[in-house]
């Protein structure tokens, strides 16, 4: 036990230099996952979150950007041609590779030209940095050295059933958090017993300050997993886990010493507490995703539902839409479709005109999210002209997205009015909103005051209601996504192909008359569109319900296709509305539904 633990104290020590952790932080879009963070917060109301917040939600951006960024290899393709390759066993490692803790290298043939390519298995993070690419223990390797080099308190977790993960000490939760890189799932510390059907024995969290055995956190079968402990005797374990962790400890000052022993008790209680609670059976976790699947199949690890694909909830929470500035944004692109209805301009125009302001806001959009500022002298002078000539007919739109004019420098320019958070939430919804916009002008064939209705303008948006689904995916496809406003998201129902529902309250109980509502449909997977439904009302927050429309064989030709529904029944007042989907596209091959956004729009005062 002692031989397969030590070789790890000296590799998470690695995560303890400076020079490597500056390595990985260069490689970091620092602002670009700030940003996301904060805009993650703001979905959630929390514009002014604190430090513990901030924190969590950076952490899980920065899970999610180096799933992205790294590489799994199953195979190494040809570094010759770039064909495929075929396992030939193992080689010896040169000086190279040696330097950087390749003690093993892999051989490939190509397909195609009979030639070799290496594959060395390095262990030294600073390398990974540069290669991105491995199986899971050069994912996990690489992620915690990133995790320390932004400040987070980690371990490497060492499965003795071969897999490798992160865990870090989690302000927020006041507790150890679990993080699988290779997944991009974290806090679901269940994964591998429920998800793959992992049979654990040991794992351990090795970090700068000791070696800890954390398998309870990871199971509900502890007596079963008891039997499978055959290495050492469990009452001998803990004296070699002190033994190591003192050694790891030596130069730690006293006050250190105290609070990691505090801590330690903290989390003893909460690993026996968790042993024995129950697992919630409305999450379903699924298989493994990382690696082909032959080799996932090899390896047992496919999970007991191989279409499972991701973290799912069939019994959701309440949801509350912080949506206020979708409707803010619709409600702003009134004023300037007004002012081409109502004076001489040409479709050509009003088009250009709304191009390059779309144009300006995602040149805005790519810039640092704290300083942005376009100056309108960029535009080429065709367009700058009329673009001025517009710009009083953008104010509202400039207010909702907290951006002003400012011509302090004798130039015009475009930049930050207030919160730079509050801007980075708004403008995806704005670019979508003004791409939508386009299209719709596209199809209209005069410029008249008959055009300033839906689906091209879209005043009356209902907002900031409470949702509830029969089923989401969890944490992108949650039942909330529908109403953002943007293409980013979608809400997404894993069991949905067949019937599901969502039911939205209007809030406050405000009863509203729904004279129309628009569906999305989401970025892929044409199979998962909606097909049937049936919309209802309630005016008794959903003890009874009203038949309000009903929709067959609808299909969405496009992704992203936004399709309006007019209410033909009048003068009928609900505070709640309920969707009940029927079918999808294709619920054979295919047992989801998603849709890209709900919008539910009442009657104007």
């Amino acid at each position: 036990m002692e031989e397969r633990l030590r070789p790890y104290i000296g590799q998470v020590q690695m995560y303890e230099d400076p020079k490597r952790q500056e390595a990985a932080r260069r490689t970091v879009p620092l602002e670009e996952l700030e940003e996301k963070a904060l805009v993650s917060l703001a979905k959630e109301g929390k514009f002014k979150p604190s430090k513990a917040e901030q924190d969590q939600a950076f952490l899980l951006q920065l899970l999610y950007w180096f799933k992205q960024s790294f590489r799994w290899v199953n195979a190494p393709s040809c570094e010759s041609c770039g064909s495929e390759t075929i396992s030939q066993g193992m080689g010896s490692p040169v000086p190279s590779e040696l330097l950087y803790g390749a003690s093993r290298v892999e051989l490939y043939r190509c397909r195609y030209c009979l030639r070799t390519t290496r594959f060395p298995r390095y262990n030294d993070p600073l390398k990974l940095l540069e290669t991105r690419r491995g199986r899971c223990g050069e994912w996990a390797n690489c992620f915690t050295l990133y995790c320390r080099a932004f400040g987070y308190d980690s371990r490497l977790v060492l499965d003795f059933t071969d897999h490798v993960w992160t865990e870090c000490f989690s302000e927020y939760l006041g507790r150890w958090m679990h993080l699988d890189s290779c997944e991009a799932v974290y806090d679901k510390p269940l994964l591998y017993e429920k998800g793959w059907n992992k049979k654990l024995n040991y794992a351990f969290g090795i970090a700068r300050d000791g070696v800890y055995d954390v398998t309870k956190r990871y199971t509900r079968k502890w007596h079963e997993v008891l039997t499978r402990r055959n290495l050492i005797t469990e009452s001998a374990l803990p004296g070699l886990l002190n033994k190591l962790t003192g050694e790891c400890r030596r130069s730690f000052p006293s006050q250190a010493l105290s609070s990691l022993v505090d801590r330690e008790r903290r989390e003893a209680e909460s690993l026996e507490r968790d042993l024995h609670s129950s697992d919630d059976p409305s999450v379903s976790l699924p298989g493994r995703q990382s690696g082909d699947k032959q080799w996932r199949m090899s390896r047992a690890e496919i999970g007991p539902e191989d279409n499972n694909s991701s973290v799912t909830c069939s019994s959701c929470p309440v949801r509350t839409c912080m949506d206020e500035h979708v409707t803010r944004i619709y409600n702003s692109l009134s004023p300037l479709l007004s002012h081409f209805a109502e004076n001489p301009v040409s479709q050509l125009t009003a088009v250009e005109v709304l191009i390059t302001f779309k144009e300006l806001l995602m040149k805005m959009r790519s810039l640092p999210f704290k300083t942005r500022r376009v100056p309108l002298d960029s535009l080429p002078i065709s367009k700058a002209s009329f673009v001025n000539e517009l710009l009083p007919s953008f104010d509202e739109l400039l207010n909702a997205l907290s951006l002003k004019l400012d011509n302090s420098d004798g130039k015009i320019e475009i930049c930050l009015a207030g919160d730079p958070v509050r801007t980075a939430l708004v403008l995806p919804v704005v670019l979508d909103a003004l791409d939508d916009a386009i299209t719709n002008l596209k199809n209209c064939k005069n410029l008249t005051k008959d055009i300033l209705c839906l689906p091209l303008v879209k005043v009356n948006r209902i907002h900031s209601g409470s949702v509830l689904a029969s089923g989401e995916e969890i944490p992108l496809g949650i039942a909330t996504s529908a109403f953002d406003g943007t293409r980013e998201t979608k809400w997404e129902e894993p069991n949905g192909a067949k019937g599901c529902w969502l039911i939205y309250k209007v809030p406050r109980n405000k009863a509203e008359e729904l004279v129309a509502y628009e569906l999305m449909s989401a970025n892929d997977v044409p199979e998962r569109d909606p097909m049937d439904w049936v919309i209802e009302g309630s005016d008794d927050s959903g003890d009874s319900w009203r038949v309000l429309d009903r929709q067959t064989s609808q299909l969405f030709e496009n992704r992203f296709q936004r399709k309006t529904f007019l209410i033909k029944s009048t003068g009928l007042l609900s505070n709640a509305f309920r969707f009940r989907f029927l079918a999808v596209r294709d619920s054979q091959s295919n047992p989801r539904l998603q849709i890209g956004s709900i919008d539910l729009y009442a009657r104007g005062s």
